[in-house]
């Protein structure tokens, strides 16, 4: 990776990288999204998207299954936290596609709440285009099923590994 790339990535100067869209395929297959709620217009992966100006934090997600690749930088435990708080209502499920950071505080607090994680084998590139480096972090994806957060389970949540696309 050239020391630009991973400048920008781990900057919080672009927080708007794209999902690669194969990897976002493979989710949508199984889940079938209908809200991207942290979007702009031209990252936006379901019809259906909140963007920066419309701010995702503060709309409701409910009824929705939501498809949410978050800003990466400080905001990112409020994300995790609305995603959690959202999925309550029995018809609202969220998948995040997040750094895996086992080691943070939100990482506990709500990441440990899901029903599932999957560990991302690899890196994944993101960029939408701009850039064929792998990330500089490992990737996860966080499963909140409606109404059924992994604190109800004794054994937390599935946790596997999922192939990039």
């Amino acid at each position: 990776m050239n020391k630009q790339t991973r400048n920008t990535m781990m900057s919080s100067k672009k927080m708007d990288w794209q999902t690669p869209k194969g990897f976002f395929d493979k989710l949508n297959k199984e889940f079938g999204f209908s809200l991207d709620p942290a979007a702009n217009g031209t990252n936006a992966l379901c019809a259906k998207y909140f963007t920066e100006a419309q701010d995702g934090l503060t709309q409701s997600w409910k009824g929705e299954t939501c498809y949410v690749n978050p800003p990466y930088g400080r905001a990112l435990k409020n994300w995790i936290r609305k995603a959690y708080e959202e999925s309550k209502d029995p018809d609202t499920a969220v998948v995040m596609l997040i750094p895996a950071r086992p080691d943070t505080k939100y990482w506990a607090e709500y990441v440990m709440q899901a029903n599932e994680i999957r560990f991302v084998r690899g890196r994944l590139k993101f960029g939408g285009g701009e850039t064929n480096d792998p990330a500089p972090f490992p990737s996860a994806v966080v499963v909140f099923r409606g109404g059924h957060n992994g604190q109800q389970s004794l054994c937390g949540p599935v946790i596997s590994m999922l192939e990039r696309a």
